[in-house]
């Protein structure tokens, strides 16, 4: 099991105090990036890197950066149980955290479900506020099996687990050019840029705002849990170097 002591925060503050700690720099691909730790059965761990793998491989995380933690070992203030392994994958939050560090006032605001259709996102169709909840809102969403990971794989069309935040009108520009510093790292995930004061996906954004939807950095868990897999999934767990990550090709 994960050990972690007990407090309750709502997820809006936990979001911004990780954001405020993420250090990674694109460009220079160092630094600490926010980690979703996943955790599954031992003998589950070849099967399951099958599944992640393909999943990223697809375009549905945020990362092909990876992190195995054997029973026993630790992770941030985590201690993995022995008969367990832990998997840690880099979380949609950090591309937040960058823009903050340079100089986007970003805001983080959901998490929901969205509509494929024919490989093409429709809409959000369910949605948990990070300030209504202190649970991660893709955590429960995930728990309530309303995804279809792998039949959106399979047809182009099924609902993955996506997040909305908002930016101002005025920082577009430098949106732009660290989303591009960040696609050239390999931290990725973009589903929409929506026009100025205008929905993205259904969801209204704030006047002067832009919307952008990243895909949930959690999808490759969803998919694993469809396919009848044991996954217990604890988002935006903790940090850790980029350096202590390996490329999803290195494992499968």
């Amino acid at each position: 099991m994960i050990n972690k002591p007990h407090r309750v925060q709502f997820t809006s503050s936990r979001i911004e105090d990780l954001m405020f700690r993420t250090t990674f720099d694109p460009v220079a691909m160092a630094g600490d990036v926010i980690v979703n730790l996943s955790l599954i059965k031992g003998e589950d761990l070849e099967s399951i890197l099958e599944v992640y793998a393909l999943a990223i491989r697809s375009g549905l995380s945020v990362s092909p950066f990876l992190k195995i933690i054997k029973g026993g070992e630790s992770i941030g203030d985590f201690r993995i149980s022995k008969g367990d392994v832990g998997i840690a994958t880099v979380c949609s939050i950090t591309i937040d955290g960058v823009l903050l560090k340079g100089g986007v006032m970003i805001n983080p605001k959901l998490g929901g479900v969205v509509q494929i259709k024919n490989g093409h996102p429709v809409r959000f169709t369910d949605v948990v506020t990070y300030v209504s909840t202190t649970i991660d809102p893709l955590e429960v969403l995930m728990s309530q099996d309303v995804t279809s990971v792998t039949q959106m794989l399979r047809t182009g069309s099924g609902k993955i687990l996506a997040n909305l935040r908002e930016a101002p009108l005025v920082a577009r520009d430098d949106l732009d050019h660290i989303l591009s510093d960040m696609l050239d790292a390999g931290i990725s995930g973009i589903m929409e840029v929506g026009e100025p004061n205008s929905r993205v996906l259904d969801v209204p954004v704030e006047r002067d705002h832009l919307g952008v939807v990243v895909i949930g950095g959690t999808n490759p868990m969803a998919m694993a849990k469809e396919q009848g897999f044991e996954v217990r999934t604890n988002a935006m767990s903790t940090l850790i170097d980029i350096d202590e990550m390996k490329h999803v090709d290195d494992f499968v």
